[in-house]
């Protein structure tokens, strides 16, 4: 199994000697982290919903805004989305072209959000979201970018994966937070968790007063075509566990899986080792839609992509977000009006 794992002790929060010795570098980044929130960020002519998260890693933003955007468009909207494009080589700004641009020029997600709406890369937020205005989008989506304070946001969602909830609770790089909770949570708007709470994070919001919402994670519906067929699951994610976990409780007979590191690209030594292992045990070959964009054509066409839908605990959760999200702007731009600063 190739695997890329962060330091064990993130998770454990018993663990005493890495974050007591890593102390002095996490209350750098920990002051740095609450020094550049102090800037005030563009105000755009549209709503801004944030879909962040507290921790590094993947903890399921670019399947919320996947969900949003739908259900934005489904409402009659022209929701843009704005990522930083990871891992992609493109210009700044750059709006993503499904026929010309692959994920070594964007990144993977881009490509994955732009098969719904107008998807924008880059780290200036503030060029990216003109741009998208520019363009006609009447509201922005911001995959990641809670951190970054250049442009203002009309609503913030932290989504939190329940499985690891805050790690230890140390910031970088004594654990996987990037700036201290509490901080975060006084510029969150709401926050979503995503999987059961198994780290009990829950409680520690109490105090906060945020609105909470539930969700689970979903295999789509390829998986029910494969019957009892032997199946090699591989994925380069933040935490493919999720996925290997999510086929066996689907009832994929998974006979192997392999782990990749988040967003990796992978190479012909890679794919003929897979195809070695699925022919040698008869077997079907299983990937994330994710995983697919950073594949040839040619090998693409022999995996099956089995990705994963958002299930709100609470139907109406989603559609709170939503209408909290126009109230919102709509608020701001009368006070606006009433000769407050953009």
């Amino acid at each position: 199994m190739v695997t890329v794992r962060p330091p064990a002790f993130w998770a454990d929060p018993r663990s005493r000697l890495w974050p007591w010795l890593l102390s002095p570098l996490e209350a750098v980044v920990a002051q740095l982290a609450q020094r550049r929130q102090k800037r005030s960020g563009w105000r755009a002519p549209v709503p801004v919903l944030c879909c962040g998260n507290i921790t590094t890693g993947g903890t399921g933003k670019t399947t919320v805004v996947m969900d949003l955007a739908s259900r934005l468009i489904r409402e009659g909207r022209h929701p843009h989305v704005l990522t930083r494009g990871y891992g992609g080589s493109t210009a700044q700004g750059t709006q993503v072209d499904l026929v010309q641009h692959t994920a070594r020029d964007v990144g993977d997600e881009p490509l994955l959000l732009a098969r719904l709406c107008p998807v924008w890369v880059g780290a200036d937020r503030v060029r990216t979201a003109r741009a998208a205005v520019a363009a006609g989008a009447d509201c922005l989506l911001m995959d990641d970018g809670f951190q970054n304070p250049s442009l203002h946001k009309t609503l913030s969602l932290l989504v939190v994966d329940g499985s690891v909830g805050l790690g230890n609770g140390h910031v970088l790089p004594a654990g996987p937070l990037r700036e201290r909770p509490a901080q975060a949570f006084v510029r969150a708007s709401a926050v979503l968790m995503i999987g059961p709470d198994r780290t009990g994070f829950l409680p520690a919001l109490a105090e906060y007063d945020l609105p909470v919402f539930r969700a689970g994670l979903a295999q789509s519906a390829e998986v029910a075509a494969l019957g009892a067929r032997a199946c090699v699951a591989f994925a380069g994610l933040g935490r493919p566990e999720k996925f290997f976990e999510g086929l066996c409780a689907a009832g994929v007979n998974l006979v192997q899986a392999l782990a990749y590191p988040d967003h990796y690209f992978y190479k012909s030594r890679d794919m003929r080792h897979l195809s070695d292992i699925a022919q040698a045990g008869n077997a079907c070959l299983l990937t994330t839609p994710k995983d697919a964009v950073r594949l040839p054509p040619a090998f693409r066409r022999g995996v099956t992509q089995v990705g994963v839908d958002l299930v709100w605990r609470d139907p109406s959760d989603p559609e709170w977000i939503l209408t909290t999200l126009f109230e919102r702007f709509a608020a701001d731009e009368a006070l606006i009006g009433e000769g407050k600063p953009r």
